[in-house]
């Protein structure tokens, strides 16, 4: 274990997305990044030791975007962050709400950013 004198060595072949992943989990804790990337714990802590059995790519998503800045262009509401572009896309259909009608029918439909036209696409 290192004292608080040592430095950390950097595994500089580490993506930088995990990086980032790694340091708000040590910054905050699993749960609370968790939280935030609307993710599970167990797929946090099992990204974080490199023994995910799934596809990381929403999660890679989901860091950039809540960390790193990176954008998307919705249809919808113009710039948009990866991670919130995820959240909106796992919504159900709110009728009452016609902005969450629009992002529905858009993230359910032909939009470029959209993770089912991506697996469409990976066919």
């Amino acid at each position: 274990m290192l004292s608080n004198n040592e430095i950390k060595m950097i595994d500089t072949n580490e993506p930088r997305w995990l990086t980032e992943l790694r340091a708000q989990c040590e910054k905050t804790s699993q749960r609370q990044v968790a939280e935030k990337l609307s993710v599970s714990t167990a797929m946090i802590s099992l990204a974080l030791k490199g023994t995910y059995p799934g596809n990381v790519e929403k999660l890679q998503r989901a860091v950039r975007g809540a960390y790193l800045g990176e954008t998307v262009n919705c249809p919808v509401l113009g710039e948009l962050e990866t991670n919130k572009c995820l959240a909106y896309q796992r919504e159900k259909l709110s009728a009452v709400n016609p902005l969450r009608v629009q992002l529905y029918r858009s993230c359910n439909g032909n939009c470029p950013n959209s993770e089912k036209n991506r697996e469409k696409s990976h066919d």
